[in-house]
C-alpha cells in the first residue's frame, strides 16, 4: 500500500470482487476478503438490530469457535441489551466504522457484562461497520480480535479501514436493501424498560418507576453517575437518589447483584 488513501492491487481486486458479488450469496465472503486485505482480524459476525426486538444473525466466521459459543444462548436473547454497539445504534448511529472501546461507557470494563460475558468470549477488541437498512433497522458487520492473535487493533489499522467506511456502508446497504426481518421480528413491542418493569413486577413483586428502570439499564451498561446524568439530562445527585431507590427496592447493594437479578429477566423480554 502506497499511502493510507490509495488502494493496493490486492485491495483493488478484492473491492472489484465485492462489487460483482452484490446481490449474491457470497457477498459476505467478498466483504470479509476485502477487509482482510486491509486489516487482519480473527473473527467476523454480521447482525441485524431491530428496534425493541432481539437481533438476527446473518453470517459468522471465526478461527476459534469459543468466541461465538454463547451467541444464541446469551447474546441474542439478552446480553445484546448491554452491548455498546447496540446502545449506540439506539442512539442514532447507523453508518460508518466504530471501535467498541471508543463507544463504550466510562465504566464498561467494570461491568458484570464485561467480566461475566464479554471476557468469556476471549474477545480483546472489535470494530463494527454499520449500515442503515431502514428507519429502525441497522446492520452491524463486526470484526474482532481474540486470544487467537492476542492483540488489539492499533490506531494505524483503524485509520486505514475507516478510510473505506463510506463505500463499505453503501455496498452493505445496497446488498441488503431488500432485507426483511424473519416472521415475528417486525411486530411492534413496548420499549425494553416497560417490558422490564412488567416482568420484574410479575416475577419478583418489585415495582420500578420508568426512570428507575432507565437508570438500571445505564448502570448495567457501565455508565457512571455522571455519565447517566448527562444522558438523561438530570443532575448527578438525582441519579444517586434513583440508584439508591433502585437498590433498595431490589434489596441489593451492588451492580453485580443487579446484573444477576435482571439478566434472567432480559432473556424472556
Amino acid at each position: 500500500m502506497k499511502t493510507n488513501n490509495s488502494l493496493s492491487d490486492k485491495q483493488d481486486r478484492a473491492l472489484a470482487e465485492m462489487v460483482r458479488s452484490l446481490g449474491n450469496a457470497n457477498f459476505p465472503e467478498a466483504l470479509s476478503h476485502f477487509v482482510g486485505k486491509t486489516v487482519e482480524y480473527d473473527n467476523l459476525i454480521i447482525i441485524v438490530y431491530h428496534k425493541d426486538h432481539n437481533p438476527e444473525e446473518l453470517y459468522r466466521e471465526s478461527l476459534d469457535p469459543l468466541v461465538y459459543k454463547a451467541m444464541e444462548t446469551h447474546y441474542v436473547n439478552a446480553a445484546y441489551l448491554l452491548d455498546p454497539f447496540y446502545h449506540m445504534i439506539r442512539n442514532g448511529i447507523q453508518s460508518g466504522i466504530h471501535r467498541i472501546f471508543d463507544l463504550a461507557p466510562d465504566q464498561f470494563k467494570q461491568t458484570s457484562y464485561f467480566k461475566e460475558y464479554y471476557h468469556d468470549t476471549t474477545l480483546l477488541d472489535e470494530f463494527s461497520l454499520f449500515a442503515r437498512l431502514g428507519h429502525e433497522t441497522t446492520l452491524s458487520v463486526c470484526f474482532g480480535r481474540d486470544e487467537t492473535s492476542g492483540i488489539q487493533f492499533n490506531k494505524a489499522e483503524l485509520k486505514r479501514i475507516k478510510s473505506f467506511e463510506h463505500i463499505l456502508s453503501a455496498l452493505c446497504e445496497q446488498h441488503w436493501r431488500n432485507y426483511q426481518p424473519k416472521e415475528g421480528k417486525n411486530v411492534s413491542l413496548p420499549p425494553v424498560t416497560d417490558r422490564l418493569r412488567i416482568k420484574l413486577k410479575k416475577q419478583h413483586e418489585i415495582s420500578l418507576s420508568p426512570r428507575q428502570a432507565e437508570v438500571a439499564l445505564y448502570i448495567l451498561q457501565g455508565h457512571s453517575s455522571l455519565s447517566i446524568s448527562l444522558n438523561l439530562g438530570i443532575s448527578k445527585e438525582t441519579v444517586k437518589v434513583f440508584r439508591k431507590q433502585l437498590y433498595s427496592k431490589c434489596n441489593i447493594s451492588s451492580q453485580a447483584e443487579l446484573f444477576a437479578l435482571l439478566m434472567p429477566i432480559f432473556s424472556i423480554l
